[in-house]
């Protein structure tokens, strides 16, 4: 993946300054249902390619059959979720695939671990995404490209993220999307 920041938008007026960015590729996060046929033709209207977070569409239980219905609805170019049945749904209709793990602690990161393997998603979403060296010990245990995410503040995290070995970061923070040079967004 060339571009490097993934805007993420939590409400209709985010959602809108994307489309107006110089991004291709955005998240929508915090969602209702009844949105999403909005969404979706506003983002082709810009030539943009959304990742929905499955388990944040509200109205819509995050489980395979509304993956199924998600990618016959609406082709998304990918789906986020926490949920292996969401990935391996996503992946079998063609649809980049991306799993979110939490590093909340060793426990935790075991779990995700067999999780992964599991799903071979396409990409994972480590949050929280400023701990480089946890980004650095996940990419080298499983070996699949990774989005950083959560509580990255500064554009120096950014480059701490991706110089830790994130192929990309997802983030809500507008000053993030515009506090990069264009030409670097991409590399």
């Amino acid at each position: 993946m060339k571009q490097k920041v993934l805007p993420a938008s939590s409400n209709m007026k985010e959602f809108e300054q994307f489309l107006e960015s110089p991004f291709e590729i955005g998240v929508m996060l915090e969602v209702h249902i009844a949105q999403l046929k909005n969404i979706n033709e506003m983002a082709k209207q810009h030539g943009k390619k959304m990742i929905y977070h499955v388990d944040m569409i509200q109205g819509l239980k995050s489980d395979d059959y509304s993956t199924e219905y998600l990618c016959q609805e609406y082709k998304p170019y990918g789906l986020i979720s926490t949920k292996s049945s969401v990935i391996l749904k996503a992946k079998a209709k063609g649809v980049l695939a991306v799993q979110r793990i939490f590093l909340i602690d060793s426990h935790a990161l075991e779990k995700s671990y067999k999780l992964i393997e599991k799903t071979r998603p396409d990409f994972i979403e480590v949050l929280p995404g400023a701990m480089p060296w946890m980004i650095r010990e996940v990419k080298e245990r499983v070996n699949i490209p990774i989005f950083a995410g959560g509580l990255i503040r500064t554009s120096e995290e950014v480059k701490s993220a991706l110089d830790a070995g994130a192929t990309a970061i997802t983030t809500s923070k507008r000053e993030l999307w515009a506090g990069i040079p264009f030409q670097k967004l991409y590399t």
